[in-house]
């Protein structure tokens, strides 16, 4: 037998919520009555992690985005509309934002990677590739500090920069939103610099890049905060997660002499670990079901 878990008004759209509901695995159904839509869940305990969920769940995001989506077909070619979505999209999530527009810079310059000799300073620098300690010692200025990062800036093709920048868009957004802004800094770093660095030493060359290493960290990340603190409401599942691993192994098996695989290995073992030390420092540390600012 279902129990009424919460009411709504009937303006509110729950359709997204349902979905998150769904990737859950809760069972629900919604229902019109008396002019509100009523959420039926089959369980006291699923009742309290619904409203649990419908407390801190941004609705006022949803209503925004349906706005957009009524006047899409005018706004899509207004540029004052544009710029007005442009704002809103850099105001609510500025790391990822800013990410983006840079990785979109680099492939102008470098014309999607054919011209890679114009982005020569964004490859990782040359170090002693003999093993880590070795290469972590020859780590001796800034600059090399800072190269170890930016080949997550490049990108060679049309769908190597697509695929990254949708995904670090759908998991940079809720990150930073649910998070502390400088520790999604620290993530992207994290990751960045791990899976690069396991790439040269694999490769024994410089002249590789993309994000895929920190979208497979994101997605680490995320499945580990989703998994072991759910009430944290990232948009994530088993599924997906699965889905990435397997992919990686098709890119392994098929593709590896021109994928950086050890990048995408890399960065996911940096998520995971990372996401394993936030969750632990808010469960024991802070004593605290959900991460948060």
């Amino acid at each position: 037998m279902m129990i009424r878990a919460a009411s709504l008004p009937i303006e509110v759209n729950l359709l997204r919520f349902s979905r998150f509901l769904q990737s859950q695995g809760i069972g629900h159904r919604i229902n019109e009555e008396s002019g509100l839509q009523v959420i039926w869940v089959e369980g006291e305990q699923q009742a309290t992690v619904v409203r649990e969920a419908l407390a801190s769940w941004p609705f006022d995001e949803e209503s925004s985005l349906e706005g957009h989506a009524a006047s899409s077909s005018q706004s899509l070619f207004n540029p004052v509309g544009l710029l007005r979505q442009l704002i809103q999209a850099f105001l609510r999530a500025p790391v990822s934002f800013s990410l983006i527009l840079a990785c979109l810079l680099v492939a102008l310059l470098s014309l999607l990677g054919t011209q890679p000799q114009r982005v020569a300073v964004l490859f990782y620098p040359v170090l002693d590739n003999t093993g880590l300690f070795p290469l972590l010692a020859s780590i001796d200025s800034p600059v090399k500090m800072l190269r170890s990062l930016t080949p997550m800036l490049l990108h060679f093709g049309e769908l190597h920069l697509i695929f990254n920048m949708m995904w670090l868009w759908y998991f940079g957004r809720q990150l930073e939103s649910a998070q502390p802004r400088w520790l999604f800094i620290v993530l992207l770093l994290f990751c960045s610099f791990v899976g690069n660095t396991a790439q040269y030493l694999t490769s024994g060359y410089n002249n590789f890049g993309g994000m895929s290493g920190v979208v497979y960290g994101l997605v680490g990340y995320t499945w580990v905060i989703h998994t072991f603190m759910p009430r944290s409401n990232l948009l994530i599942n088993n599924k997906m997660f699965v889905v990435f691993v397997v992919a990686l192994i098709v890119m392994e098996v098929v593709a590896s002499s021109w994928i950086a695989s050890a990048a995408h290995l890399g960065g996911l073992v940096a998520g995971l670990i990372a996401g394993m030390g936030v969750v632990g420092h808010y469960r024991f540390v802070l004593k605290r079901a959900v991460i948060g600012r």
